[in-house]
């Protein structure tokens, strides 16, 4: 019974450690991505910053396509589509609560991406922004709004907050890095993908990849409260 408290006790400094750092990430990701969201909302609406270079941007993009990218870049977009990455992260939880037998993981997972949904819904209406010239679209018409990019929000936040809920509980600290280094890679690829495909400008995209780091530190400290970094 002694030995049994004893470790219990030597283990607690160690959790509330993991949980300080944890919610240390937490923080630093919240302030990077809501500086960097409310930075393009700003430009957007104003017409400076990096809002400036949309158009050459855009205008590159467009004059650099090429067959194979195209190809590659088409089916990365389809697969990271809103309706894809809802049935998508819905399977993952299934799978996950039925494999593991628990739901905190998975909840949180399907709490971030429901997030994604609702903040992109309510600040496309917001600012109203409309799209490139339909003249450019690669894969037909597309009438939604274009501030924020929706493909680019929901495949960061799945990518990044699945990759913290895998590797915080196992894996050594490069492990860590290369899984998110991946993650950010995916993500980075999917923006990308929708300014090269005509249906984003670039501020739309960077303003998604701020509110996925955000909701990113949400995840992350929503799970540390209730867990300190412990497993399970």
């Amino acid at each position: 019974m002694i030995p049994a408290l004893s470790t219990r006790f030597r283990a607690a400094p160690v959790l509330r450690q993991r949980q300080r750092l944890l919610f240390l990430w937490a923080g630093g990701l919240l302030v990077a991505g809501d500086a960097i969201f409310w930075l393009m909302f700003a430009a957007v609406l104003s017409g400076t910053g990096l809002a400036t270079v949309d158009g050459t941007v855009h205008s590159f993009m467009v004059d650099s396509r090429g067959p194979v990218v195209t190809a590659f870049l088409t089916a990365l977009t389809t697969v990271t589509s809103p309706v894809w990455m809802t049935v998508i992260s819905v399977a993952v939880a299934v799978a996950w609560t039925a494999w593991k037998r628990e739901l905190w993981r998975p909840a949180v997972l399907m709490g971030a991406m429901l997030l994604a949904g609702v903040l992109s819904t309510l600040i496309k209406q917001e600012v109203g922004r409309s799209r490139p010239p339909s003249s450019d679209f690669l894969l037909g018409p597309d009438s939604a709004l274009s501030f924020p990019s929706g493909h680019t929000l929901g495949a960061g936040i799945f990518a990044l907050v699945l990759t913290y809920l895998i590797v915080s509980r196992s894996g050594t600290r490069t492990t860590a890095v290369l899984a998110f280094t991946g993650a950010a890679l995916v993500t980075l690829l999917v923006a990308c993908s929708r300014v090269y495909l005509g249906y984003h400008w670039l501020t739309d995209v960077v303003a998604s990849l701020g509110l996925a780091l955000g909701v990113t530190g949400i995840a992350i400290f929503v799970d540390a409260a209730r867990h300190g970094g412990r497993n399970g």
